[in-house]
Order: structure tokens, then sequence, then C-alpha cells
């Protein structure tokens, strides 16, 4: 009978296995024997002393230690099964599909986008030539938003469904195992390209169809039942579409509205990036480390209120870098990704503030697009403000604080350049006052985080989707339209890889049961 104990173990120690070894024997009955052990969890605590909470399963040594790989569902030749259509190749989209095979559906994916490695010249072009397409950039393409990104797997939507599922799942396709281990996993930009291609060979492999560079343009609806779809290339029947299209899909929002199918605005948050020195950031949060303590490049989370709006860190990324993530010409986006070994100089996170409806009165008190018409104000803004292509409007922290136009700017990750812009001039006002009170607010919490030596950079904007896409809670369908799936962070269900996924793989199982 398997036994869980929990350990302490100092960051020195972290491989140390007679000590380990030694540590779990002490929590073990005394006539519990020989053993072997399994580790489950593994999380750095930082808060004061530093030390690493160790998870084991103690089997006794003649006990079979569970395959957890073993429990995977067989993925099934679909090649004749029943159509699915999904609209989008992002995490819910591909997780969508790999559910259709191991229920025997046939996923036909249809993607804007192209392939995740022709994506990369896209973004070369972007990148250095200020070049961008509308269909193939950080947020467009094969792998959707999440494909080069830090790849955090972290969720809190565990009660939406296996999340533990979700991440034998992504080792099966390439994903280090570290994954199922670590409290906040993550796997990385330079790593997520190879799984999300061995996850597109499965769907292929097993008879399902992805089609890249096709758009979706239309949706023919009659008496409230799905009949068929309009793409850039062909017209498809369909009984059952799971939309996925991503929080940036603006097109496709605008298309619902003009079919008159239901939509609604959704709260979200947008504001700029933030980058430090990834020393500076170590030297505040490991300030107690003791000599021979390795430790990762450390991360953060803040949070407090200004005058009743929320501001809070978002998507941090330590060793990271600041990616251009415009999806139109005439934009600026910001995000930021990390490398699976998070070894870049730099630590960037997004700092963002709530977005109130006084902010949206321009656009209209009750259009369902007004949240999208104001995020795209604020693109448009500060791309010309720093003259009109990717180059992006930035200020020192210690000068955005002291309301001053910066004389000059450290280096930074963001590699298209930087303009110094005074961005109380670029923000909202009530987005640039609660950011001033957010960073006056963060520096109490971490002594040293308001230097000369920090740079923040607008915008980050898409931080989620500013439109929800209506559907029944329990057939996850349209409330209008039968057989139309609104799925993942487009939809406004989900929040990062994870939960996209768990949120695409659970409108297959909404159409398995009809």
């Amino acid at each position: 009978m398997s036994r869980t104990i929990n350990i302490e173990v100092r960051p020195s120690s972290l491989d140390d296995d007679s000590l380990i070894k030694e540590s779990i024997s002490r929590e073990l009955p005394q006539d519990f024997g020989p053993f072997q052990y399994l580790l489950l969890k593994r999380s750095l605590d930082a808060r004061g002393r530093i030390f690493y909470r160790l998870r084991y399963e103690v089997y006794a040594a003649n006990e079979a230690v569970p395959d957890h790989q073993a429990e995977l569902e067989a993925y099934k030749d679909v090649s004749q099964g029943k159509p699915v259509f999904i609209i989008g190749a992002g995490p819910a989209g591909l997780f969508a599909a790999l559910r259709c095979l191991h229920l025997g559906f046939k996923p036909i994916i249809i993607e804007r986008g192209k392939d995740v490695r022709e994506r990369r010249r896209d973004l070369a072009r972007l990148t250095k030539e200020h070049i961008v397409d509308e269909d193939s950039n950080y947020c467009f393409g094969e792998g959707g938003a999440g494909a080069y990104s830090d790849g955090k797997l972290y969720t809190r939507s565990k009660k939406r469904g296996d999340v533990d599922l979700v991440l034998r799942m992504l080792q099966h396709h390439g994903a280090p195992g570290e994954i199922n281990i670590d409290a906040h996993p993550h796997i990385g930009t330079n790593k997520l390209p190879e799984i999300i291609a061995h996850i597109r060979e499965c769907i292929l492999s097993h008879g399902g169809e992805i089609h890249f560079e096709e758009r979706l343009i239309d949706i023919e609806v009659k008496e409230g039942t799905l009949k068929s779809i309009r793409t850039s290339k062909a017209e498809y029947e369909t009984k059952h579409l799971i939309l996925a299209t991503g929080h940036s899909a603006r097109d496709i929002f605008k298309l619902l509205a003009d079919k008159k199918i239901s939509i609604e605005y959704k709260p979200f948050s947008l504001g700029v990036r933030v980058e430090h020195p990834q020393e500076l950031i170590d030297k505040i949060q490991y300030r107690k480390a003791q000599q021979g303590d390795i430790l990762p490049p450390a991360s953060y989370s803040l949070v407090c209120q200004v005058d009743g709006r929320g501001a809070y860190s978002f998507c941090m990324c330590p060793g990271g870098i600041i990616a251009p993530c415009a999806t139109a010409p005439g934009e600026v986006v910001t995000n930021g990704w990390s490398p699976s070994k998070r070894n870049n100089p730099y630590a960037n996170s997004g700092i963002v503030v709530e977005v109130k409806e006084e902010d949206l009165k321009p656009y209209g008190a009750i259009d369902p697009l007004r949240g999208m018409y104001f995020q795209s104000a604020v693109e448009r803004a500060a791309c010309y403000s720093a003259g009109g292509n990717q180059t992006a409007p930035a200020q020192r922290l210690t000068d955005f604080l002291t309301k001053k136009v910066s004389s000059s700017l450290p280096e930074c990750s963001y590699f298209p350049g930087l303009a110094s812009v005074d961005l109380f001039q670029v923000l909202p006002a009530s987005i640039s006052h609660a950011l001033h009170g957010g960073f006056k607010e963060f520096g109490k919490k971490m002594p040293a985080y308001i230097t000369e030596q920090a740079v923040i950079v607008a915008t980050e904007s898409r931080t989620s989707s500013p439109v929800r896409i209506p559907r029944d809670s329990e057939s996850m369908e349209h409330p209008e339209v039968k057989g139309l799936y609104p799925a993942g962070e487009g939809a406004g269900y989900a929040g990062g890889i994870v939960s996209a996924a768990i949120d695409g793989m659970n409108c297959v199982d909404r159409i398995a049961a009809l």
C-alpha cells in the first residue's frame, strides 16, 4: 500500500538522493521496510527561508510503480469518422482535435495562418523589418498565441477538466516530464514548436485534416441550426463547428455581430510590459539564499487596488524577451516569452489594470464590440506615438513615476526598438493613473523594484478577449445556433494553454454526448 510523503530540502540538496531517501525514511513507520519512491510535485518556497517542498509517493520494494503515460487513451483511425470542423489551431483547437481522435470523430481544422515552422519567417520579418502579416504572426498560425510564448502551464481551472491529462498529453507529444511535477510548469518557446508539430503529425496520421492559410469568412445558419461555413478557399457543410479562433480574431467578432449572432462585451485589462535585469529580480526575491543554493531565475506576482481599480502583474517571464505581437499594421502590441532555461538577461512582466465601463463611453454603451474598439485605439496610439511602425513607446520606470520623458532608455530585449515617449500622453488617463499608483505600491512590496534600470513598454493589451461569445452551460452550444461551439480564449472561456486545451476537449465531449 503506497503512502504520500511530504518533505522539505534546501535547493543545494535537491539532487542529493541519499539525503532525500533518508528524509523520506524518517516519515515512514519503522516497520515499512525497503522502499522505492516517485516524485509527484515540486515547488520552490522563497517567502522566508528558501527551500523546496517535495511530495513523493512511496511504495514497498516489491510493489509496481504506476506508469502514468500508460493511462492515456489510444488514438483511433478517424479517416471515416463523423467530421467535426474546428476553426483555429491554437491550444483549444489542437486539443479538441486530439479529443476527436480519442472518440472517433474526424477533426478538420481550418487555420488562417501557417504551420509553426513557416510562422518563424513571418515573425522574423515582423521583428527585423516591422512587416506585419495579418494571418501569420505571434497570435495567428499553428499553435496560436501560445506557440511562441513562455509556455506556462499553470492554471486555476482545475474544476473545468482534467489538468493532469493535458500535461500527460503534452508529455506524450514531446514535452519534458518535469511539467507533471513542477507546481508552476512551463515548456519554453524553443521547445513548443516541436511539440506542436508532433501533435499535427498525430492528427494527420490518424485521419484528421488541417487546412493552413484558410480563413473563415461566413457562417450559414437556418432556423437556428448551423448549416455550413464558407472560407477563403471553399464551402463546407457541417453540423458541428468548434469556434476556437483566439483572443485577437477581430474579424470573427465582427462577422458574428454582422450575422446577428449574439456576442457580449467581456471585461479585460490593459497596460504595459515592464522589464528589469533578471539579476536584480533574483536579488530581490532570493535575498535569504544560502551559499551553494542553485536557484532558477526568479519570478514575481503582484497585485493591488488603485482607486477601486485592480492593478496586477500578468504573464511574468523570467529570463525572457518582450515580443512584438501586432496582428495588423498601424498598431503596437507587446507580450513576453521565455526559452525553456529562462536564461536571457532580462525579466519582463505585463503590468495591467482593469478596464472599466467609464473608459468605454466613447464606443457606445451597449455595443458588444466597445472593448475591442477601445483596445484597438490604444494600440494605434502607441504605434503612432513611436513613429508608425513596430518601434514601441517606452519610458524608464523612474521617469514614468516622476512624469518626465526619459532622456535615454536602458538596453531592452524588445528587438524592433524603443522610442522615448511620455506614456501619460499615449495611454488613456485612467489607465496611466492606475499604473502610476500600482507601480508605487509594487515598489513598497519589492524593495529595489523601482529603479532607473527598469523600462516600461506600451502596450500590453491582449491579456484576454474583450468579447465573450455566449454558450449554454450544459450543451456548450451557442444559445441561438445549434451546432456552434464557442471555445477557448477567443470565446472568453479560457486564460492560457491548459484551460484552453480543456475547453476544446470539453466541447468535443458535448458533441459525443448528443
